[in-house]
């Protein structure tokens, strides 16, 4: 019996002694919390606003035959391309709408602020897709019915192209009318370089390399541009035709101001309940399972 009791108290006092340090580690645990606590973590929401004047903006494109002249790198039509999805990239602000044109007009896309359809609408312009022809004042009236029901404060359209009215429905001149009325801005671009350009032309022996002559009608380009308060540009390559919408994307300038609104959520109040907590489990460790008699 004498023996039994002893090995009872053996082993009783190795227990203790094995965890006899949980109550300073418990002690330790809720200091690190109250450290936490006292450092205030923070959860921060950003909310972004925009408020101000957007440009609505219709980029007309001629899309002709002559549009394929390779006086530019690789050809007019895809040096104009690049230069408009760069345009686009530029202002996110800005609703954007695509008109093309050749003998006839069409709408390839209204105007919108989703960047990803409008370059992926860019990347499907192709020579073909119209009756071939260079009718302005079709595509000019086009664009203007795309934003004569705009509420923008300001309507721009961007008109390029490279040769001479001689198709469609609706002269330039009274397309120039209607722009005037709807009080929309007209920028102009004359593309093609000086004297003659490379241009690839379909025979009966298939497609082969002609200079053609560059025939712009820079007087009627010049025209609609003064009268709605626009610019006449010309471009003979594709550095010069950069620069143009360079110069336009900073003459139309969006008036638009970001308001941001910041709201934190405290997050220390779990450390302090276990930090309180932690410290209650340690008393009742000290007074309990690891009390110390006399």
């Amino acid at each position: 019996m004498g023996i039994s009791t002893t090995r009872g108290l053996s082993r009783t006092r190795s227990w203790k002694n094995t965890f006899q340090n949980v109550p300073f580690i418990v002690r330790l645990l809720a200091l690190c919390c109250i450290i936490m606590a006292l450092a205030r973590p923070q959860l921060k929401f950003e909310e972004q606003q925009s408020e101000g004047e957007g440009v609505d903006i219709v980029l007309c494109i001629d899309v002709s035959g002559s549009m394929t002249a390779q006086d530019f790198t690789p050809n007019r039509m895809e040096a104009a391309k690049k230069v408009a999805e760069d345009f686009i990239n530029n202002r996110p602000d800005d609703r954007i709408g695509i008109v093309i044109f050749s003998g006839e007009s069409f709408t390839q896309c209204p105007l919108t602020t989703d960047h990803y359809v409008l370059t992926s609408q860019i990347q499907q312009i192709r020579n073909g897709l119209l009756e071939d022809g260079t009718a302005i004042g079709s595509g000019l009236a086009t664009s203007v019915d795309r934003l004569r029901n705009s509420k923008a404060k300001s309507k721009v359209i961007i008109l390029l192209t490279d040769g001479i009215n001689n198709g469609g429905l609706i002269d330039p001149a009274t397309a120039k009318e209607i722009a005037k009325t709807f009080k929309i801005k007209v920028y102009t671009i004359g593309v093609g370089t000086d004297g003659y350009a490379p241009t690839p032309v379909s025979t009966p022996m298939g497609i082969v390399m002609q200079n053609e002559k560059v025939a712009i009608d820079e007087k009627l380009l010049r025209n609609i541009a003064d009268e709605t308060g626009g610019k006449y540009f010309r471009a003979t390559d594709n550095q010069s035709l950069q620069s143009i919408y360079a110069s336009i994307d900073r003459l139309e300038k969006s008036k638009v101001e970001i308001i941001t609104f910041r709201r934190f959520t405290e997050k220390f109040y779990p450390f302090i309940f276990a930090a309180m907590a932690m410290l209650l489990l340690e008393i009742i460790l000290r007074f309990t399972l690891f009390k110390k008699f006399p």
